[in-house]
């Protein structure tokens, strides 16, 4: 089945836009700080910071891992990627930004396991890794086979889940909403 031009010119203007607008966000907001002279956090974590380490990491890779399940690895098992698959450009779009958010909540659950001794020897040989997720959003919308794209998501994914554990922080998928996805910075 084919897909009209438009439909697609549409969906790719919308991913284009969204990273776009995500990055140029992110970007201001960091030289808004530097100009208004907002002092860096400190590298040493406070107490408060280390008691909720944990949980803080916990959560944000939980959310990482329900989001690459939902929407990368599910329909990605279903068959959805597949050239001529019903719905294929919605659920490339779905898993560019479930991979986005990924990349986001793995980032975050890096800075926070920095706050705990334990999970940051624990995460220190991922965070290459964990970085080399940032380009795999626009690999699902280039490649004609995503399988690649999908084990890199769900090994990074395995290794964290491996780590928290490791370390006492035990991860549980949480599927975050559309609304998560669609918001996160």
């Amino acid at each position: 089945m084919l897909v009209p031009i438009r439909r697609l010119a549409l969906a790719f203007a919308l991913c284009c836009a969204l990273v776009v607008g995500t990055t140029a966000y992110a970007d201001s907001r960091s030289a808004s700080q530097h100009a208004l002279g907002v002092s860096q956090p400190s590298p040493t974590p406070t107490d408060e910071e280390r008691k909720l380490a944990k949980t803080r990491f916990a959560v944000d890779a939980g959310l990482a891992a329900g989001a690459t399940y939902e929407w990368i690895v599910k329909p990605f098992k279903a068959g959805k990627f597949k050239k001529g698959h019903h719905g294929r450009t919605m659920a490339l779009v779905k898993a560019g930004l479930a991979g986005a958010f990924a990349y986001n909540r793995l980032k975050a659950a890096v800075a926070n396991a920095e706050a705990d001794p334990a999970l940051s020897k624990a995460l220190a040989p991922l965070t290459a890794g964990i970085e080399g997720l940032k380009n795999l959003p626009h690999e699902f919308h280039r490649s004609d086979s995503p399988d690649a794209t999908v084990n890199s998501y769900q090994d990074a994914i395995t290794k964290v889940k491996d780590a928290g554990a490791s370390a006492g922080a035990p991860v549980q998928d949480q599927v975050p909403s559309p609304q998560q996805l669609m918001s996160s910075p």
